[in-house]
């Protein structure tokens, strides 16, 4: 069963801000598996939804028996507010990107008026084929611009490839994500960004707790959450002990 997320796809799409919280989409999920007439589940999330999967893992281990986690790494509630670390790293020059999806309209402003070529850059931008040269340490290289940063004044697509698709990425496909956000407009999916503080506030009980049950983590060795956290992934036999 894959579930579209509150924002996403045919699912629903609630007008507030903070109807997109962990604790929600938590819910959203125990909710799904109880609906199915079963009582536990095996929870997969991939990149955002990696998250959404392992706090359900955390706050509901009677019903999520295991926990697959793909490309982002678990991490323990806990830690300084997102939106602290998020203005360190951006620099005087450039702006992390979940620090300019915060603001409401700001992004959609950018995304919505060309769906298809900003969705075809965004997927280019990230993919292994098609993203700007790398360094040894899967960084972009000397002189190549970053997509994960905003430059002030600027756009996001401003630093993402043009004309291009990754090879996994068929045209058919593409066709089904823009229609669906067209549909939808992207204010649900960038409404999960903009309640991180909401979730650390939320979760603050839960600091530092492992997820005790059987668990898997796949990610990719140029992805940049697997780099970037890469002292999460060491952590793994404390935060992930089976």
């Amino acid at each position: 069963m894959a579930i579209d997320v509150r924002g996403y796809g045919r699912s629903s799409k609630p007008e507030a801000t903070d109807a997109y919280r962990m604790l929600d989409l938590v819910e959203d999920n125990v909710a799904v598996v109880h609906a199915l007439g079963e009582e536990d589940a095996v929870v997969v999330g991939h990149d955002w939804g990696f998250n959404i999967a392992a706090v359900s893992a955390l706050l509901h281990p009677e019903v999520f028996r295991a926990v697959a986690l793909l490309s982002v790494p678990y991490a323990p509630p806990g830690g300084p507010r997102p939106t602290d670390i998020f203005g360190q790293i951006s620099g005087p020059e450039q702006e992390f990107y979940v620090s300019y999806f915060q603001e409401p309209g700001r992004a959609e402003t950018e995304i919505e008026p060309d769906v298809r070529g900003w969705l075809a850059g965004f997927y280019a931008a990230l993919s292994a084929d098609t993203m700007p040269a790398l360094s040894a340490d899967t960084m972009p290289a000397q002189g190549e611009p970053d997509p994960h940063f905003v430059a002030h004044g600027g756009q996001l697509r401003d630093r993402f490839p043009a004309g291009i698709l990754p090879a996994w990425l068929a045209e058919d496909d593409l066709d089904v994500y823009v229609g669906e956000f067209e549909r939808t407009g992207l204010t649900g999916a960038l409404n999960r960004y903009r309640n991180v503080d909401r979730d650390w506030e939320d979760l603050a009980p839960r600091r530092g707790a492992p997820i005790k049950q059987p668990s898997l983590f796949i990610g990719g060795a140029l992805n940049a959450s697997t780099t970037w956290m890469s002292d999460a992934i060491d952590a793994f036999p404390t935060t992930l002990p089976a």
